[in-house]
Protein backbone atom coordinates (compact mmCIF):
# COMPACT_ATOMS: atom_id res chain seq x y z
CA UNK A 1 0.00 0.00 0.00
CA UNK A 2 2.86 2.68 0.72
CA UNK A 3 4.29 2.19 -2.73
CA UNK A 4 0.90 2.68 -4.73
CA UNK A 5 0.21 5.51 -2.57
CA UNK A 6 4.23 7.15 -3.40
CA UNK A 7 3.27 5.74 -7.17
CA UNK A 8 0.10 7.76 -7.10
CA UNK A 9 1.46 10.74 -5.72
CA UNK A 10 4.23 11.07 -8.04
CA UNK A 11 1.82 10.44 -11.45
CA UNK A 12 -1.43 11.76 -10.40
CA UNK A 13 -0.44 15.55 -9.86
CA UNK A 14 0.79 15.18 -13.82
CA UNK A 15 -1.70 13.67 -15.03
CA UNK A 16 -4.10 16.21 -13.04
CA UNK A 17 -1.61 19.45 -14.53
CA UNK A 18 -2.53 18.11 -17.95
CA UNK A 19 -6.69 17.73 -17.17
CA UNK A 20 -5.90 21.50 -16.18
CA UNK A 21 -4.23 22.09 -19.68
CA UNK A 22 -7.93 21.00 -20.97
CA UNK A 23 -9.51 22.97 -18.66
CA UNK A 24 -7.59 26.17 -19.35
CA UNK A 25 -8.45 25.58 -22.78
CA UNK A 26 -12.02 24.68 -23.04
CA UNK A 27 -12.14 28.25 -21.02
CA UNK A 28 -10.43 30.53 -23.27
CA UNK A 29 -7.32 30.81 -21.08
CA UNK A 30 -5.13 28.96 -22.98
CA UNK A 31 -6.17 28.92 -27.04
CA UNK A 32 -4.44 27.10 -29.48
CA UNK A 33 -1.80 29.68 -30.27
CA UNK A 34 -1.01 30.71 -26.57
CA UNK A 35 -0.58 26.55 -26.06
CA UNK A 36 1.55 26.06 -29.27
CA UNK A 37 3.92 29.23 -28.34
CA UNK A 38 4.12 27.78 -25.27
CA UNK A 39 5.19 23.84 -26.31
CA UNK A 40 7.69 25.52 -28.28
CA UNK A 41 9.19 27.95 -25.29
CA UNK A 42 9.62 24.81 -23.22
CA UNK A 43 11.22 22.81 -25.72
CA UNK A 44 14.23 25.41 -26.56
CA UNK A 45 14.71 26.99 -22.66
CA UNK A 46 13.03 24.88 -19.43
CA UNK A 47 13.89 21.35 -21.18
CA UNK A 48 16.95 21.81 -22.15
CA UNK A 49 17.94 23.90 -18.67
CA UNK A 50 16.84 20.36 -16.90
CA UNK A 51 18.53 17.79 -18.21
CA UNK A 52 21.80 19.79 -17.85
CA UNK A 53 21.17 20.00 -14.24
CA UNK A 54 20.27 16.46 -14.21
CA UNK A 55 24.14 15.92 -15.16
CA UNK A 56 25.44 18.84 -13.66
CA UNK A 57 24.62 17.68 -10.29
CA UNK A 58 26.15 13.83 -11.08
CA UNK A 59 28.57 13.22 -9.65
CA UNK A 60 29.19 9.84 -11.68
CA UNK A 61 32.77 9.56 -11.35
CA UNK A 62 32.58 8.63 -7.37
CA UNK A 63 30.88 5.22 -8.24
CA UNK A 64 31.35 4.66 -11.98
CA UNK A 65 29.39 1.28 -13.19
CA UNK A 66 30.70 0.44 -16.55
CA UNK A 67 28.62 -2.83 -16.62
CA UNK A 68 25.66 -1.01 -15.60
CA UNK A 69 25.60 1.83 -18.22
CA UNK A 70 26.36 -0.21 -20.92
CA UNK A 71 23.63 -2.47 -20.37
CA UNK A 72 21.80 0.44 -20.15
CA UNK A 73 22.68 1.81 -23.37
CA UNK A 74 22.02 -2.01 -25.35
CA UNK A 75 18.80 -2.39 -23.87
CA UNK A 76 17.76 1.41 -24.74
CA UNK A 77 18.87 0.52 -28.03
CA UNK A 78 17.15 -2.36 -28.65
CA UNK A 79 13.77 -1.00 -27.48
CA UNK A 80 14.48 1.36 -30.07
CA UNK A 81 14.82 -1.33 -32.51
CA UNK A 82 11.48 -3.37 -31.86
CA UNK A 83 9.69 -0.27 -31.21
CA UNK A 84 10.53 0.69 -34.70
CA UNK A 85 10.37 -2.69 -36.54
CA UNK A 86 6.20 -2.26 -34.86
CA UNK A 87 5.89 1.18 -36.11
CA UNK A 88 5.92 -0.42 -39.55
CA UNK A 89 2.17 -1.69 -38.91
CA UNK A 90 1.06 1.74 -38.92
CA UNK A 91 0.20 3.10 -42.51
CA UNK A 92 0.39 6.79 -41.34
CA UNK A 93 4.43 7.57 -41.80
CA UNK A 94 3.72 10.38 -39.59
CA UNK A 95 2.56 8.50 -36.54
CA UNK A 96 5.35 6.33 -36.88
CA UNK A 97 7.52 8.41 -35.59
CA UNK A 98 5.18 9.31 -32.46
CA UNK A 99 4.35 5.79 -31.74
CA UNK A 100 8.54 4.89 -31.57
CA UNK A 101 9.35 7.59 -29.41
CA UNK A 102 6.34 7.25 -27.21
CA UNK A 103 6.70 3.63 -26.95
CA UNK A 104 10.53 3.74 -25.85
CA UNK A 105 11.39 6.65 -23.85
CA UNK A 106 10.34 6.80 -20.36
CA UNK A 107 10.35 9.48 -17.44
CA UNK A 108 13.81 8.67 -16.08
CA UNK A 109 14.79 12.08 -14.72
CA UNK A 110 11.68 12.79 -13.36
CA UNK A 111 9.69 9.70 -11.78
CA UNK A 112 12.91 7.80 -12.03
CA UNK A 113 15.23 9.84 -9.41
CA UNK A 114 12.20 10.37 -7.11
CA UNK A 115 11.34 6.63 -6.76
CA UNK A 116 15.11 5.49 -6.78
CA UNK A 117 15.44 7.86 -4.02
CA UNK A 118 12.61 7.73 -1.98
CA UNK A 119 13.14 3.44 -1.71
CA UNK A 120 17.52 3.96 -1.17
CA UNK A 121 18.19 7.28 -0.55
CA UNK A 122 21.24 8.53 -2.03
CA UNK A 123 21.72 6.71 -5.10
CA UNK A 124 24.23 7.28 -8.19
CA UNK A 125 22.39 4.65 -9.90
CA UNK A 126 19.72 7.05 -11.34
CA UNK A 127 21.99 9.34 -12.60
CA UNK A 128 24.16 6.57 -14.61
CA UNK A 129 21.07 4.87 -15.86
CA UNK A 130 20.18 8.69 -17.13
CA UNK A 131 23.90 8.79 -18.66
CA UNK A 132 23.07 5.05 -20.10
CA UNK A 133 20.04 5.66 -21.70
CA UNK A 134 18.64 9.35 -21.90
CA UNK A 135 21.39 10.59 -24.79
CA UNK A 136 19.99 7.88 -27.20
CA UNK A 137 16.31 8.38 -26.11
CA UNK A 138 16.93 11.90 -27.67
CA UNK A 139 19.17 11.24 -30.66
CA UNK A 140 16.78 8.88 -32.15
CA UNK A 141 13.85 10.72 -31.57
CA UNK A 142 15.61 13.43 -33.53
CA UNK A 143 15.96 11.29 -35.99
CA UNK A 144 12.22 9.39 -36.22
CA UNK A 145 10.60 12.30 -35.83
CA UNK A 146 12.89 14.42 -38.34
CA UNK A 147 12.69 11.47 -40.75
CA UNK A 148 8.71 10.41 -40.35
CA UNK A 149 7.64 14.27 -40.60
CA UNK A 150 7.21 14.34 -44.20
CA UNK A 151 6.03 12.29 -47.30
CA UNK A 152 7.37 8.81 -47.82
CA UNK A 153 7.19 8.98 -51.28
CA UNK A 154 10.05 10.97 -51.58
CA UNK A 155 12.30 8.62 -49.92
CA UNK A 156 15.32 9.11 -47.68
CA UNK A 157 17.12 11.47 -49.37
CA UNK A 158 20.68 13.75 -49.46
CA UNK A 159 18.62 16.56 -48.04
CA UNK A 160 16.59 14.84 -45.43
CA UNK A 161 19.57 13.09 -44.17
CA UNK A 162 21.36 16.68 -43.84
CA UNK A 163 17.97 18.03 -42.10
CA UNK A 164 18.02 14.65 -39.54
CA UNK A 165 21.71 15.80 -38.70
CA UNK A 166 21.30 19.19 -38.50
CA UNK A 167 18.21 18.47 -35.99
CA UNK A 168 20.59 16.50 -33.56
CA UNK A 169 23.01 18.85 -34.02
CA UNK A 170 20.82 22.23 -33.25
CA UNK A 171 18.59 19.94 -31.00
CA UNK A 172 18.19 22.22 -27.51
CA UNK A 173 17.37 18.85 -25.80
CA UNK A 174 20.69 17.16 -27.14
CA UNK A 175 22.71 20.15 -26.42
CA UNK A 176 21.56 20.52 -22.89
CA UNK A 177 22.66 16.77 -21.96
CA UNK A 178 26.30 17.60 -24.19
CA UNK A 179 26.77 20.64 -21.40
CA UNK A 180 25.47 18.90 -18.76
CA UNK A 181 28.03 15.84 -19.45
CA UNK A 182 31.09 18.43 -20.21
CA UNK A 183 30.53 20.15 -16.76
CA UNK A 184 30.46 16.70 -15.37
CA UNK A 185 33.57 15.50 -17.23
CA UNK A 186 35.23 18.67 -15.51
CA UNK A 187 33.94 18.88 -12.27
CA UNK A 188 33.20 22.09 -12.46
CA UNK A 189 31.12 23.25 -8.95
CA UNK A 190 27.36 23.79 -10.02
CA UNK A 191 26.63 26.26 -7.32
CA UNK A 192 25.95 29.66 -6.29
CA UNK A 193 23.77 32.19 -8.70
CA UNK A 194 23.74 30.07 -11.61
CA UNK A 195 22.47 26.98 -9.94
CA UNK A 196 19.79 28.59 -8.90
CA UNK A 197 18.77 30.31 -12.10
CA UNK A 198 19.29 27.06 -13.64
CA UNK A 199 17.14 25.37 -11.25
CA UNK A 200 14.51 27.67 -11.18
CA UNK A 201 14.15 28.00 -15.18
CA UNK A 202 14.18 23.91 -15.43
CA UNK A 203 11.86 23.93 -12.40
CA UNK A 204 9.06 25.26 -14.94
CA UNK A 205 9.29 22.59 -17.78
CA UNK A 206 6.96 20.02 -16.22
CA UNK A 207 4.34 21.77 -15.36
CA UNK A 208 4.38 24.09 -18.12
CA UNK A 209 4.69 21.29 -20.54
CA UNK A 210 2.02 19.20 -19.00
CA UNK A 211 -0.33 22.42 -19.38
CA UNK A 212 0.74 23.13 -22.91
CA UNK A 213 0.38 19.15 -23.61
CA UNK A 214 -3.51 19.05 -22.12
CA UNK A 215 -4.65 22.55 -24.13
CA UNK A 216 -3.33 21.11 -27.43
CA UNK A 217 -4.99 17.78 -26.97
CA UNK A 218 -7.87 16.63 -29.15
CA UNK A 219 -10.31 13.99 -27.51
CA UNK A 220 -11.53 13.51 -31.41
CA UNK A 221 -8.47 12.96 -32.51
CA UNK A 222 -7.05 10.42 -29.66
CA UNK A 223 -10.09 8.31 -30.30
CA UNK A 224 -9.03 7.38 -33.51
CA UNK A 225 -5.43 6.63 -32.55
CA UNK A 226 -6.36 4.68 -29.54
CA UNK A 227 -5.33 1.74 -30.68
CA UNK A 228 -1.71 2.62 -31.52
CA UNK A 229 -1.31 4.49 -28.26
CA UNK A 230 -2.98 1.56 -26.34
CA UNK A 231 -0.53 -0.97 -27.85
CA UNK A 232 3.20 1.78 -27.20
CA UNK A 233 1.24 2.10 -23.53
CA UNK A 234 1.68 -1.59 -23.46
CA UNK A 235 5.14 -1.88 -24.47
CA UNK A 236 6.23 1.26 -22.34
CA UNK A 237 4.51 -0.35 -18.81
CA UNK A 238 4.88 -4.18 -19.43
CA UNK A 239 6.23 -5.24 -22.06
CA UNK A 240 9.82 -4.15 -22.35
CA UNK A 241 10.34 -4.86 -18.48
CA UNK A 242 8.98 -8.12 -18.81
CA UNK A 243 11.90 -9.29 -21.44
CA UNK A 244 14.76 -7.02 -19.96
CA UNK A 245 14.31 -7.19 -16.86
CA UNK A 246 14.95 -11.24 -16.09
CA UNK A 247 17.90 -10.35 -18.17
CA UNK A 248 19.69 -7.96 -15.82
CA UNK A 249 18.69 -10.05 -12.75
CA UNK A 250 20.87 -12.82 -14.46
CA UNK A 251 23.65 -10.37 -15.47
CA UNK A 252 23.60 -9.88 -11.45
CA UNK A 253 22.00 -6.62 -10.95
CA UNK A 254 20.30 -6.15 -8.13
CA UNK A 255 18.86 -3.51 -5.61
CA UNK A 256 19.00 -0.01 -6.49
CA UNK A 257 20.67 -1.15 -10.11
CA UNK A 258 17.40 -2.96 -10.70
CA UNK A 259 15.02 -0.17 -9.79
CA UNK A 260 16.77 2.39 -12.06
CA UNK A 261 16.49 -0.51 -14.78
CA UNK A 262 12.84 -0.89 -13.98
CA UNK A 263 12.24 2.65 -14.33
CA UNK A 264 13.91 3.01 -17.59
CA UNK A 265 11.92 0.03 -19.04
CA UNK A 266 8.51 0.59 -17.37
CA UNK A 267 8.43 3.85 -16.22
CA UNK A 268 5.38 6.45 -17.96
CA UNK A 269 6.28 8.15 -21.22
CA UNK A 270 7.80 11.56 -20.54
CA UNK A 271 6.22 14.67 -21.36
CA UNK A 272 9.14 15.68 -23.52
CA UNK A 273 8.04 13.36 -26.54
CA UNK A 274 4.71 15.14 -26.85
CA UNK A 275 6.67 18.78 -26.72
CA UNK A 276 9.63 17.56 -29.47
CA UNK A 277 6.58 15.44 -31.26
CA UNK A 278 4.71 19.04 -31.68
CA UNK A 279 8.11 21.18 -32.54
CA UNK A 280 9.29 18.70 -34.87
CA UNK A 281 6.44 18.66 -37.22
CA UNK A 282 3.59 16.05 -35.67
CA UNK A 283 0.56 16.41 -34.80
CA UNK A 284 1.17 14.87 -31.73
CA UNK A 285 -2.10 13.40 -30.43
CA UNK A 286 -0.86 9.73 -30.16
CA UNK A 287 1.81 10.92 -28.31
CA UNK A 288 -0.70 12.87 -25.96
CA UNK A 289 -2.72 10.09 -25.38
CA UNK A 290 -0.03 7.97 -25.00
CA UNK A 291 1.56 9.77 -22.54
CA UNK A 292 -1.45 10.22 -20.75
CA UNK A 293 -3.04 6.62 -20.68
CA UNK A 294 0.72 5.43 -19.23
CA UNK A 295 1.21 8.22 -16.49
CA UNK A 296 -2.16 7.10 -15.61
CA UNK A 297 -1.47 3.66 -15.39
CA UNK A 298 1.87 3.74 -14.04
CA UNK A 299 1.60 3.88 -10.07
CA UNK A 300 -0.68 -0.22 -10.53
CA UNK A 301 2.20 -1.23 -12.85
CA UNK A 302 5.21 0.08 -11.00
CA UNK A 303 3.30 -0.83 -7.62
CA UNK A 304 3.15 -4.41 -9.48
CA UNK A 305 6.50 -4.82 -10.26
CA UNK A 306 8.10 -3.99 -7.29
CA UNK A 307 5.55 -6.43 -5.52
CA UNK A 308 7.06 -9.06 -8.24
CA UNK A 309 10.55 -7.97 -7.13
CA UNK A 310 9.98 -7.71 -3.53
CA UNK A 311 8.35 -11.43 -3.25
CA UNK A 312 11.50 -12.70 -5.11
CA UNK A 313 13.69 -11.13 -3.18
CA UNK A 314 15.60 -8.79 -5.85
CA UNK A 315 15.06 -5.85 -4.20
Amino acid sequence: MENLIFSLNATVPVFIMMVLGMVFNKTGIMDEAFASRLNKFVFLIPLPALVFKNLAETDAKEAWNGKFVVFCFLVTFICIVISSLLSLFLKDRGLRGEFIQASYRSSAALLGMALIENIYGSSVMGPLMIIGSVPLYNIFAVVVLEITAEDTDKGISLGKLLNVLKGIVTNPILIGIALGILWTFFEIPFEGIFCKTVSGVAATATPLGLMAMGASFDLKKAMGNIPAAAVSSLLKLIGFAAVFLPVAVKCGFKGEEIIAILIMLGSATTVSCFVMAKNMGHEGVLTASAVMITTLMSPFTITLWLFMLRSLGII
